[in-house]
């Protein structure tokens, strides 16, 4: 075992019996906290700064935004994030991890760990349309634009809050806690599409206060309260590249298709990927990632 190897099982260890929900409770507290007007533009400047967060993309003064979190799951200018001509985008900005075909159930959390798909999504019918699809996994970096978009047209059928642990999602730990997606706190959206169901899920974890849903108009917060796995009917047509939620601070994105769908096109793990790129070669206009 190298360093490195060390210093991660480490940290995995030492986090593994922490308070973690009661952690990221503060966290989220302190993001919604309303910072002193003359303070906010200094502040998100530094954090900029600091992360390597792109403000020339902003469509509002930084002023307006009142709490560290509204600054975090900022809206951008109209064509900051251009949604390609193809029948699947990225939901959203972030690093590739895991992709694949989800085989017998089960998706790759990260060499050596698997997943199931019916713990991800919960629902049994849902994971049954979905077996024998693919998946892709995208790491949300504190840099990184935090609002998670329809990666395919079609209808919103339902959200399914999934109560759960609060791991953080950096590779360190991907890669050291067994099944840490199908473990964490979550919302499996679901979507009705041209091949089937489609479940973009959005995964939350240390520091990650609460959820964004857009068309339910709240966050998640009141869901976690009552511990209970819910699901909420919706129904709105989307086209891609339409907004579905947001992360408050930072975490994943996993999307999972259905068999028939396109085929994934993306580039190799660890790469980036913007919000609406295109992630197959089926195009009509545009180019896809390079594989």
């Amino acid at each position: 075992m190298n360093l490195t190897q060390l210093r991660d099982r480490v940290a995995v260890g030492s986090l593994r019996w922490a308070p973690k929900s009661a952690y990221s409770s503060v966290i989220g507290a302190s993001a919604r906290r309303t910072i002193p007007r003359p303070l906010r533009a200094p502040l998100y400047r530094a954090f900029a700064a600091a992360v390597g967060a792109r403000l020339d993309e902003v469509d509002a003064p930084l002023p307006s935004f009142a709490s560290f979190g509204d600054f975090f799951a900022r809206t951008l200018y109209p064509g900051a994030r251009p949604v390609a001509d193809a029948p699947l985008v990225s939901p959203c900005d972030g690093a590739v991890g895991a992709s694949g075909a989800v085989t017998d159930g089960t998706l790759i959390q990260a060499k050596g760990h698997d997943y199931g798909l019916r713990d991800l999504v919960v629902d049994p019918a849902l994971a049954e349309q979905l077996d024998g699809g693919t998946f892709a996994t995208i790491y949300l970096s504190p840099r990184d634009y935090h609002r998670v978009h329809a990666p395919v047209a079609g209808r919103l059928t339902a959200y399914h809050y999934v109560p759960g642990l609060r791991w953080p999602v950096i590779p360190r730990f991907v890669e050291g806690v067994d099944r840490l997606f199908a473990v964490n706190e979550r919302v499996v959206i679901e979507l009705a599409s041209a091949w089937g169901p489609v479940a973009v899920v959005m995964v939350a974890a240390t520091g990650v206060g609460n959820v964004w849903l857009s068309h339910a108009g709240h966050d998640t917060r009141a869901w976690r309260r009552t511990g209970e796995f819910h699901r909420a009917a919706a129904s709105a047509s989307l086209a891609a590249g339409d907004e579905l939620g947001a992360f408050l601070l930072g975490s994943t994105v996993v999307m999972v298709l259905p068999p028939g769908a396109p085929a994934l096109v993306l580039p190799g793990e660890g790469a980036a990927v913007r919000c609406g790129q295109a992630l197959t070669g089926s195009l009509r206009g545009g180019s896809a990632a390079a594989p």
